[in-house]
């Protein structure tokens, strides 16, 4: 097998990168502030597309989603037209994840922002426990384990949480899939099935260099993914559900020659863990388990 690649980004493309995961995050989170009961996916999505070219953006890796309700947790999804904003309403009480994939300047980003209306004591629980794996995802990266055992370890997780896997419906069952910078050539802003003209263009040029040395720039759990990460940046989306409530983040991981770590620490979950634990009396120990909420 040939040997992996050197790690190909300088501290300015990184610096770049990181960018572009906050612009994504903060129109996330300023679509989050408007979102109330009454509004539709196909209205989430319009917004969070308005408020990201007008911060700049110039094209997408993929067009923003947004999905409520059960949706969350991709109950009855069983084709990719699915996955695309509908006209669900979203109600009181009720999870709901933005995801978007903004491009500036040829820097990608690719990022997930799980949120609820009112009350929802199952989300609270998911969202605290979604911490863990963010924390198991970088320590198995950085043993270099392959990222098929990373996927499964995360899968083993899953369950001694009580809770099922929902990245495994994405197409692919992908858990995540490498970033890089932008390079194709096609007009900007056009999409097809979803993905950008210039996105399907440099996923296919990916596709094929991977694969002749060995790997996949797709991370899932079969024979492709049986490799070490690949130096570079990953885009990673665990997404975990229990009965109708879904939630995930997504974000950026840096993966070097011999280590790993998470682009930026100041996005909203993380910053959402922190707060939490420096005030542990608002999440006691023992607390109840998605299971005992719903009763």
């Amino acid at each position: 097998m040939a040997k992996p690649p050197t790690f190909p980004f300088t501290d300015h493309d990184l610096a770049r990168f990181r960018e572009t995961q906050q612009l994504a995050y903060h129109c996330a989170e300023q679509v989050a502030a408007w979102i109330e009961p009454g509004v539709t996916e196909r209205q989430a999505t319009a917004k969070l597309r308005r408020c990201l070219v007008g911060a700049g953006v110039q094209d997408f890796f993929h067009v923003p989603f947004a999905w409520f309700g059960d949706r969350t947790a991709f109950r009855h999804f069983h084709t990719p037209l699915q996955f695309f904003a509908g006209g669900r309403r979203l109600e009181e009480g009720m999870p709901y994840v933005l995801d978007c994939a903004p491009v500036v300047d040829g820097y990608t980003a690719d990022i997930g922002y799980g949120g609820k209306v009112g009350e929802n004591r199952v989300w609270d629980r998911l969202a605290a426990d979604l911490r863990v794996y963010r924390e198991l995802i970088l320590a198995e990266v950085r043993a270099r384990k392959p990222l098929n055992e990373v996927y499964a370890a995360v899968d083993a997780q899953i369950a001694a949480h009580g809770y099922d896997n929902r990245h495994q419906v994405y197409p692919g069952r992908v858990i995540g899939h490498q970033v890089t910078w932008m390079t194709a050539r096609g007009p900007a802003g056009v999409n097809l099935f979803g993905f950008g003209v210039r996105t399907l263009q440099t996923l296919g040029r990916e596709l094929i260099s991977e694969r002749l040395h060995g790997r996949s720039p797709l991370w899932a759990d079969g024979r492709a993914s049986r490799h070490a990460p690949t130096p570079g940046l990953w885009a990673v989306e665990p997404h975990i559900g229990f009965r109708e409530v879904g939630i995930k983040f997504e974000e950026l991981l840096v993966v070097t020659e011999d280590d790993a770590y998470w682009l930026d620490d100041d996005l909203p979950h993380v910053r959402r863990w922190n707060a939490a634990a420096s005030t542990p009396a608002s999440v006691p120990a023992g607390a109840e388990t998605a299971q005992e909420a719903t009763r």
